[in-house]
Order: C-alpha cells, then structure tokens, then sequence
C-alpha cells in the first residue's frame, strides 16, 4: 500500500481530516510528507497504528498534551502511564459521584441535617525532638478540626500555617449541609490570598506555604477539605481507614505502579509536595461523607504518619479511653520514634446530640 491522502487516512484510522490537521499543528502526528505545491498531507499506513493509539486514548478522555507523552513512550512504559491516568479518572469519578448522590438528596428533600450529631475533640502538637521549632497549627472546635503544617525552612512555615488556620476558624458556626464545600472552597481561597499577602509584604518569606486537612460538620454530614501530607483517618467498626489522598511526589509514584509503599518509606524525595497552599492558587480535593455515631476521626500532620506504623495509630485510637488520651499516646508515638518532625493531631468521637 503506498501513502495515503489525509481523506484515505483518515477513514482507515477513524480520525476526521479535522483531528489529524489539529494533530498535526500539535506535533502529535505529523504527515509523512507534504505536497510543496498543493499542501496536500500525505501519511504512511505505518502511521495507523499511532493514528490509532491517539484517538483510543481521545476516546478515555485523556488530554493532548498527556496523549503526546504516551505516544513517546515504550509500550510498557505507555501502559503504566495510561494505568495511572485510569487510575486518577476513577478517582475523580467517585469523588463526584458521592457529591452527586448528596446533592440529589438535598433537590429530593432527603437530607438529613435533622439528624442530631455532635463530636467530643481534643488536639495536641508538640516540636518533636529534633527540630527547634514547631510549624504546626491546628484548630478544634464543635464544628471545625483543622491541621496544617507549615514549611520554608528556619521556622518561616510557622506563619503560613497559623494564616492557613486563621482562615478557616470563622468556619465553626452552624452552616446548612448544602453549603459545606462551599463554604471550606472559600475559606481555603482565602488561606493561599493570606499566604500570598505574607509572601508580598515580606520578601524574605518567599517560598513558604502550608499543608491542610480539615473536616466541617453539619448535622450528620461532613466535608473534607485536603491539600498536602497532613491526612485524615477515620476508625470505625474497629477498623481504620485513610480519607485523605497525600500529594506528594512519592505517591504518585506508587498509584502509577513505579514504586511500593515500603521503597516510599526510604524514598530521598518522600517529602516533596506535589501541591500546597503557597499563595499560588488553589487545587484542593473537596469531599462529603457521612458521618455516625461512635466513628472516630484522627487528622495528623506528617510527624505521625510518617514514623508511627499504621497498625500502632490504629491501636492507640482503638484503646484510647478518649480523645485527650489519643492524642497523647499518638504524640508520645511519634517522639518514641525519634521525634524527627513537629507532630500535631486532633482526634474527634462522634456521638448522638440527643445523648
């Protein structure tokens, strides 16, 4: 078979002649040859099988710029990289279709902000046994948990993370279910406009920036708001699980399938932050969940995740008598194992506001 117009090739790829120009002009697929004389594109059958790739990976949705990188690729590396970006899209779907369902709720007149919950807190942070500083802020109240940690080195993530939680504290009062992520998606723009103010007035705060983990209550719904390292779990019916998704470099490399969460642990870069609150624009993840009775709730910022096994936090939350006694043993965790960072959390028992 010898080439092909881009009218023949555009059939024999199912591609319109309109995709393979845009293609074209994006360096995606380019012709094989061009007529001097007429412009006419030309194209190779060999190119079908790129032709192809790019309008099955159009067909899952995956966006050009990304689709010019598979294309790039080795099959096996290719493979990896559209697991990945599976992985991200099916993320995101679920995060929508929990919003979805709330929402449908709420139009249909289910909502259940008649339900009467109420939370028991405590909150406890402490520099560690290595650092000179504490970085750390938080925030506990009836309505409200907040953790954020603070980074810029030489104590300069103080101030960012007390703006990140000064920003939210107007937050513990009585808002509707309906306006929970509206609500936190304010108050979190407000936070990176405060750090990016701190960062203007003071040029030698260029750099910082805080993480952010934070629930708000509203009858027996709760919306997430998470940016960073900190995390969010919640121990219920004995076990215990993780809400919060950690942008950091390490775990993307591990949802691609390029690294296991045992090599992350040893990982040189397994603190460099993906995204944070750093005055430069927000991309936070916002959830609804639900929350009952007898659940307990543990936002912490890295000092505890990071050097605390997962099954000792589930153990200390399990057997703590109550949220003042859990965030003491979790703190004194983090500091028997060295103490390398700030450590701050704040545990929260949900319980029957008719009780």
């Amino acid at each position: 078979m010898g080439s092909l117009t881009i009218g023949a090739f555009a059939q024999a790829a199912r591609l319109s002649p309109k995709a393979l120009r845009l293609y074209d002009e994006l360096g995606l697929l380019r012709p094989a040859r061009v007529d001097p004389a007429s412009g006419y594109r030309f194209y190779e059958p060999a190119q079908l099988e790129r032709a192809r790739l790019v309008a099955w990976l159009r067909r899952l949705g995956m966006p050009l710029a990304r689709i010019r990188v598979v294309c790039e690729l080795e099959p096996a590396d290719a493979a990896r990289e559209v697991a990945a970006y599976w992985a991200r899209v099916e993320a995101d779907t679920a995060a929508r279709r929990d919003l979805a369902a709330f929402l449908i709720d709420q139009l249909q007149g289910r909502g259940d902000e008649h339900m009467t919950l109420g939370i028991r807190y405590a909150m406890r942070s402490d520099t560690g046994r290595v650092r000179p500083s504490n970085e750390d802020a938080a925030y506990a109240g009836a309505r409200l948990l907040a953790v954020a940690d603070g980074f810029g080195g030489e104590g300069r993530g103080a101030p960012a993370s007390a703006a990140v939680i000064e920003a939210l504290r107007p937050l513990d009062t009585d808002i509707a279910a309906g306006e929970l992520l509206n609500a936190l998606d304010q108050a979190v723009h407000e936070a990176d406009a405060a750090l990016r103010d701190i960062t203007r007035t003071d040029p030698s705060m260029e750099g910082v920036g805080s993480t952010l983990t934070a629930l708000l209550w509203s009858g027996s719904r709760l919306g997430l708001v998470h940016i960073g390292d900190s995390r969010a779990y919640v121990l219920r019916d004995g076990e215990l699980f993780q809400i919060t998704h950690d942008h950091t470099h390490v775990q993307s490399l591990i949802d691609e399938g390029r690294l296991t969460p045992e090599e992350a642990a040893s990982h040189p870069q397994r603190s460099l932050l993906l995204r944070a609150l750093a005055g430069r624009g927000v991309a936070a993840d916002l959830k609804l969940r639900e929350a009952r009775p007898g659940d307990r709730y543990l936002l912490c910022s890295d000092g505890l995740s990071t050097v605390v096994p997962l099954p000792a936090v589930q153990d200390a939350l399990a057997s703590a008598a109550d949220p003042d006694e859990a965030v003491r043993r979790l703190v004194d965790l983090a500091n028997d194992a060295g103490g390398p960072d700030n450590v701050t959390c704040v545990v929260a028992d949900v319980i029957d506001g008719a009780a």
